[in-house]
């Protein structure tokens, strides 16, 4: 699978492995999932405390290839002290002694901003833990196009989680102004998002428990949509957090070609379908 760079140093493979998808699995399907990514050129797998039990069941079935692999976790704390303790019960149930990248997690209000990044904010407790050697990386997660520039233009973090989607991007202009900045900045982007299809329609039932929004389900989509995030400038991109979607994800990205125009303008003709999933103009 190609990889591309992140921070001076790493490569990641540009399709990752997001972490809930382990939520509640046995750990023989855990160490499936995860042997499958390594055999797929996966190196890039990312988890968080708030998926669940994903930590317990991830830390084990990655632990033959820790060495080999790019970990991400992440914090959603916004004060120092309670950051600290997360992050610390995550080294444990990941039975690692550091993550390569930890990140503040779901970025999106003024509150959010204020509280992390201010005095005994949890921003102090990734900078202490990067002196520590128990983190190598920071950057922050966001669902906010204001919150994440604002973010950028405060910190030099490493890099940003952000949704980069077809549809949000194309028809509601949701994360040109991040890709933008990011790049302006030498921060590196990781993608969310890019097979979403919208939001769940009021009164109907969602596809997967473990995703908030309806994924794409047409194969001939999908493999547009994921391809047209992988266009941008993004190193890697996670997918939606099921196993049948995981497995066409990495079909699809490993025989990853950038879009043509033509496929771009069938995307934009399709990206007013959806209900969006997310807006311009938050509060921050």
């Amino acid at each position: 699978m190609i990889k591309r760079r992140y921070g001076k140093e790493d490569e990641l493979s540009i399709l990752g492995f997001g972490g809930i998808m382990v939520d509640n699995t046995e750990n023989s399907e855990a160490e499936r999932l995860v042997g499958l990514a390594i055999d797929s050129g996966i190196n890039y797998f990312d988890v968080a405390p708030s998926y669940g039990n994903a930590e317990a069941r991830l830390g084990p079935a990655l632990a033959p290839y820790r060495k080999d692999v790019f970990l991400a976790c992440k914090t959603t704390e916004r004060s120092a002290e309670a950051a600290r303790n997360e992050l610390e019960s995550s080294l444990q149930k990941m039975n690692t002694d550091y993550f390569d990248l930890y990140q503040l997690h779901m970025m999106t209000t003024k509150e959010d901003f204020d509280q992390a990044m201010g005095p005994r904010g949890a921003l102090e407790t990734l900078v202490a833990a990067r002196k520590e050697g128990k983190v190598r990386h920071l950057g922050f997660s966001a669902h906010s196009v204001e919150c994440a520039l604002k973010l950028m233009d405060q910190f030099d973090f490493d890099s940003v989680l952000f949704p980069i989607n077809w549809a949000m991007f194309l028809h509601v202009g949701f994360g040109p102004q991040v890709v933008q900045k990011a790049k302006e900045k030498g921060i590196s982007v990781l993608a969310l998002k890019a097979m979403a299809y919208g939001k769940v329609p009021k009164g109907t039932d969602k596809h997967f428990s473990k995703l908030s929004y309806n994924p794409i389900m047409d194969p001939a989509l999908q493999d547009l949509a994921l391809r047209f995030t992988l266009t941008q400038s993004v190193t890697a991109a996670l997918p939606p957090g099921a196993q049948e979607l995981f497995e066409q994800s990495i079909k699809i990205a490993a025989d990853f070609e950038p879009l043509s125009e033509n496929e771009v303008e069938r995307l934009k003709v399709q990206a007013k379908e959806p209900l969006a999933m997310f807006r311009l103009g938050t509060d921050i």
